[in-house]
């Protein structure tokens, strides 16, 4: 069967049963972290790392390995896309000698130009925009908690804090995919952009889902399935701490906020998290939070991601199922 090459570039990037697909995957892999090996001989992967990175670099790093290949980490230091080379020419270079690319980097326009050149999937490792490859891994973590991957289907999640940041650009596209009811809280200025939440509206239409974007932290958080949230000052941006987080203490997830959502709700967090500022520590330590569970299924929800990915593109049904 003829093969067809596919990236993960944007949460979008499935439809809602290729997204159910790549999450059962991940449940496989939580029970038997050797279900699949699609990278044996070993086979190389390049992950590629223009940001600082603890979770996304060890997940990665080990779950290629764990898939039977060879993980080629790649820092911007040691790069010469670190010194200008064209995306263009690397993406040329990378896809005659790896069988994948991973790449955690900064405008969204890079990833899609890697994968514009490449004959190998891209996966996003991280961008501006988007951070797909975490979403999965929530997602595999509610799944975990509430019955398997069917009950993402009508699901009420919400989202809290900087609200213009790629997490909660994320959860609109996903949860949209998966058909849950998103809903997104955050101050004035710090909203997704129109066109994001536009592609979210049009998908949960098509999936039985719903899209409430709000500056009201109650309104988002009142009868949900699960919270989320995350740091509210960007890489980079830590000097500007007291300024910038002024327009979000309202969009602390604290005691109060959790008992506005369901008794058995979830809170989860994409880390690293700062306890006393975005999320106090009796939420983020406290029985409600499944945040340890979350940061493991990274390396479960990559490896099924991978693995769905090289499945699709060698044509090899045996890897999808």
């Amino acid at each position: 069967m003829a093969g067809q090459l596919r990236h993960m570039l944007r949460d979008d990037d499935v439809n809602h049963d290729e997204q159910k697909q790549i999450l059962e995957l991940g449940m496989k892999f939580r029970g038997n972290r050797f279900y699949h090996r699609p990278f044996e001989g070993p086979q190389g992967v390049a992950v590629i790392f223009d940001k600082p990175s603890t979770r996304t670099r060890s997940s990665f790093s080990i779950g290629v390995a764990e898939l039977g290949g060879y993980p080629l980490v790649i820092d911007k230091s040691g790069s010469q896309l670190g010194r200008g080379e064209p995306v263009a020419d690397t993406a040329r270079v990378l896809t005659r000698m790896a069988y994948g690319i991973v790449w955690r980097t900064f405008e969204q326009s890079r990833v899609e130009e890697m994968a514009k050149y490449a004959t190998v999937p891209v996966v996003n490792a991280l961008t501006d925009d988007f951070h797909p490859c975490q979403v999965l891994a929530d997602f595999l973590t509610i799944a975990q908690f509430k019955g398997g991957v069917d009950s993402l289907e009508g699901m009420t999640i919400a989202y809290l804090g900087d609200s213009a940041n790629n997490m909660a650009n994320s959860y609109l596209l996903a949860g949209a995919v998966a058909g849950m009811h998103v809903r997104v809280a955050g101050p004035n200025g710090f909203l997704p952009r129109r066109d994001i939440v536009e592609d979210a509206e049009r998908l949960a239409d098509g999936n039985g889902g719903s899209i409430l974007v709000t500056t009201d932290a109650r309104e988002a958080v009142k009868d949900a399935d699960c919270v989320f949230t995350d740091t509210w000052v960007s890489m980079g941006e830590e000097g500007e701490y007291a300024i910038r987080s002024k327009p979000f203490w309202p969009y602390q997830v604290n005691d109060e906020l959790m008992a506005l959502a369901k008794p058995d709700a979830l809170f989860q967090h994409c880390l690293p998290a700062y306890r006393g500022k975005e999320v106090t520590a009796s939420v983020i330590d406290g029985p409600q939070s499944v945040v340890w569970d979350e940061a493991e299924n990274r390396l479960h929800a990559q490896k099924a991601l991978l693995t769905w990915l090289i499945g699709q593109q060698r044509g090899d049904d045996t890897l999808l199922s």
